[in-house]
């Protein structure tokens, strides 16, 4: 499911960029060992858990006419959580100054993103393409990293202007139970004869 959502939002991407032919879609980590074919875009995965407040204890029970029914859990919706750094052509530790096009690319994600409140529909990949739910997305909202500062420390790279991006999923987790339904009560009434006599 996952790697679904990795290629929708690729699709994303170079669907709406304005230079999308000539850019790279990554989810590495962005590390002092990040190299993918530049300029790219980079969509690092660094958290995932359940939205409690999505949270819903609504099963759907759908009965049929053979006395039969199935029961449907609730979803568990999970946000997903990129970082997205933005990493334009030329090299790194080469000669000028790689900022204002790392900016403007960085500008061009973010302006894409924000034109969409949900993942559209036409581009949902693998199993995402069937739920019922849509996957809301949250763009420029604060980040679950706790220091970003440690966080790239942690990686050993130096710090980049990054944006936080998050989706929100359905997760179907438990698979329906079919069941037989009680459609007619039967009452039994054994009389003691000892009573009677």
């Amino acid at each position: 499911m996952l790697h679904e959502l990795d290629q929708t939002l690729a699709a994303l991407l170079k669907r709406e960029l304005p230079v999308r032919d000539q850019i790279t879609v990554s989810f590495a980590a962005p590390d002092d060992q990040f190299s993918v074919k530049l300029p790219a875009v980079d969509l690092f995965l660094y958290d995932l858990r359940e939205n409690l407040e999505l949270r819903s204890n609504d099963d759907l029970l759908e009965r049929r006419d053979d006395g039969s029914a199935t029961l449907f859990y609730a979803p568990i919706r999970v946000d997903v959580s990129y970082l997205i750094t933005a990493w334009p052509g030329g090299s790194p530790g080469g000669h000028g100054d790689t900022s204002e096009d790392e900016h403007k690319l960085l500008g061009a994600v973010m302006r894409t993103l924000l034109r969409f409140r949900k993942l559209p529909r036409e581009l949902l990949k693998g199993s995402l393409a069937n739920q019922l739910l849509p996957l809301p997305v949250t763009t420029l909202q604060p980040g679950r990293l706790q220091s970003l500062g440690e966080f790239w420390q942690a990686l050993g790279g130096k710090p980049k202007a990054a944006l936080n991006y998050m989706v929100t999923l359905a997760v179907e987790a438990h698979e329906p139970e079919v069941s037989k339904v009680v459609i007619e009560k039967e009452v039994r009434v054994k009389m003691d004869t000892e009573i009677l006599t």
